[in-house]
């Protein structure tokens, strides 16, 4: 069996400017390079470029696809969008990592399978139906740093006896706590979410409610350890 490698990139939030694309190609001269869209195939030789660089500066979403055995999938979030005090519960391991930097949270999920692919179709298409996931994660399910939980469990990476899976909760008061909100904070909300970024909204306001709303009187009794 040949040896065979498959890297897609995809700009989702906002497109690659000419400057970016004129950076992209020197390091790929035969890659497919659009406005969203970086792919190359290789059966000899690599991609001389770094993938998670490239996803640091470029990139929302990456697939990296080996004949061997070998998968890869990142996705990239802006600051604010996701709680990393929640994501690193459920990414800590080779298997399911999360790296930050100053703009941006990047979940990494990895695993090399011990044997090949008998059985291998050109790919083309995963990551435009894998970016769902990134949506709703932007959106508040929790459900993708669940299943990284268990592809570090599958890779024996966690122990199940010690580890399980921690409970998110959906903050309390939420609705009392968007009322107080300002016009203007409100007309900003409205704005994006009518610009097509209702998913990154909706995780921003229920990130900033976990962390801005005033504990009730009785929850700090119940914290205390008092009787309310």
């Amino acid at each position: 069996m040949s040896e065979y490698q498959y890297y897609e990139f995809l700009a989702l939030d906002q497109p690659l400017t000419v400057e970016q694309r004129a950076e992209l190609r020197s390091i790929s001269s035969r890659a497919e390079i659009t406005a969203t869209r970086f792919v190359n195939e290789y059966q000899w030789g690599d991609l001389k470029g770094n993938p998670l660089q490239m996803v640091k500066e470029y990139f929302d979403a990456f697939l990296y696809l080996a004949n061997w055995g070998t998968r890869q999938v990142m996705f990239r979030l802006p600051h604010g969008v996701l709680d990393p005090e929640i994501a690193r519960q459920y990414c800590a391991t080779d298997a399911a990592a999360l790296v930050e930097t100053d703009s941006h949270l990047i979940l990494n999920l990895y695993v090399d399978q011990e044997e090949a692919d008998d059985y291998w179709d050109e790919p083309g298409g995963q990551l435009a139906a894998m970016v769902q996931a990134r949506s709703e994660l932007a959106a508040g399910d929790l459900r993708l740093l669940y299943l990284a939980w268990l592809l570090a469990l599958q890779s024996d990476e966690v122990d199940f006896e010690e580890t399980a899976s921690p409970a998110v909760e959906e903050p309390a008061g939420l609705a009392e706590w968007v009322v107080s909100l300002t016009t203007e904070e409100k007309d900003e909300l409205l704005t994006r979410t009518a610009a097509g970024e209702g998913g990154q909204v909706q995780a921003l306001l229920q990130l900033r409610a976990r962390h801005q709303r005033k504990p009730t009187l009785q929850e700090r009794f119940d914290r205390a350890g008092l009787p309310g």
